[in-house]
């Protein structure tokens, strides 16, 4: 009976966060990119895990008994939103990962789900939001392509940490003042880099770099799908030929998780390059983290232009 009772007692305090607020904090993300960003900011007093790769595609994800354990274990949960995890964590689910994992600390509504997709800027807002959007109908969800966006999500983070583990709020703020000097550094030497390639146009598999994009004065021309998630077909192909032709465009960006046949068909008729490019990081193994993911992702595109 008393180790019935023990088990018991176990069961029911696995949710809560250890009162002396001491040990390391949990972390589980859904992209790498957060992870990416929780661990600039959370330093050596979190534990940071992501259930996504970073060469997969971010809005469809099979979640493993790994990540369920994950899940299970974890103190914060980070998520991108605008739906952009919709497919695989959403809590209608049948079964939903996060109530899979049968962890309170964690589930919608909690301290310890985080969505940070209120704290950025977020581009290409339909209105009124529509279903027509394809998988993006609250706007682009891949806005920590933008360096600026970047920094609003390692604030946030920081900040909810410390609410996690006020104890440790003045380390959580230090991370983020260090973060936040290396990243302007950094921002002020690629936007010098890009200055003569302002006006440049692309086009692209997915509607994803639209932060990137506007960051640095490029302007899109088009994606090859018809809308985000949406397999192409041959009229809209045809059509962005043209209008590749008639606009010039000579760079063609596909993330690692797409298939290269119809960009490189297009890229056969049009003259243009295809660049593969990360959207995420881990990516490709030049990038990282997140400051080696914009570094290469500007370097590429330098590259191609010239």
């Amino acid at each position: 009976m008393l180790r019935v009772v023990i088990c018991l007692v176990a069961m029911g305090t696995a949710g809560a966060i250890d009162s002396d607020d001491t040990r390391t904090l949990r972390v589980v993300t859904s992209t790498t990119d957060l992870a990416s960003l929780a661990r600039e900011v959370g330093g050596n007093r979190v534990e940071v895990t992501s259930l996504a790769v970073g060469y997969e595609d971010p809005h469809f994800v099979p979640v493993s008994a790994s990540g369920l354990l994950k899940l299970r274990r974890a103190d914060l949960f980070i998520v991108i939103g605008l739906e952009m995890e919709v497919a695989w964590l959403a809590e209608r689910l049948v079964p939903s990962p996060v109530l899979q994992s049968r962890n309170p600390r964690i589930r919608f509504g909690s301290e310890g789900y985080f969505d940070v997709s209120p704290y950025v800027q977020v581009v290409e807002v339909p209105a009124p939001v529509t279903r027509a959007q394809g998988i993006h109908p609250l706007g682009n969800p891949h806005y920590w392509l933008d360096p600026e966006n970047g920094r609003r999500i390692a604030r946030a983070i920081a900040t909810r940490l410390g609410v996690l583990h006020p104890k440790d709020a003045p380390y959580f703020e230090q991370r983020f003042a260090s973060f936040n000097h290396r990243l302007s550094d950094k921002e002020r030497l690629w936007e010098k880099r890009m200055k003569p390639y302002r006006g440049y146009k692309v086009v692209s598999y997915h509607r994803a770099w639209g932060n990137f994009l506007k960051r640095f004065d490029l302007v899109s021309v088009g994606e090859i799908e018809p809308f985000p998630g949406i397999a192409p077909y041959d009229e809209h192909t045809d059509d962005l030929v043209t209008e590749m032709k008639r606009q010039h465009v000579r760079v063609i960006l596909v993330e690692p998780s797409y298939k290269l046949t119809n960009a490189r068909k297009i890229a056969a008729e049009t003259g243009a390059k295809v660049l593969v490019v990360p959207g995420s990081v881990g990516g490709v193994t030049q990038a990282s983290d997140y400051f080696s993911l914009i570094e290469y992702n500007v370097a590429s595109l330098i590259r191609a232009f010239q």
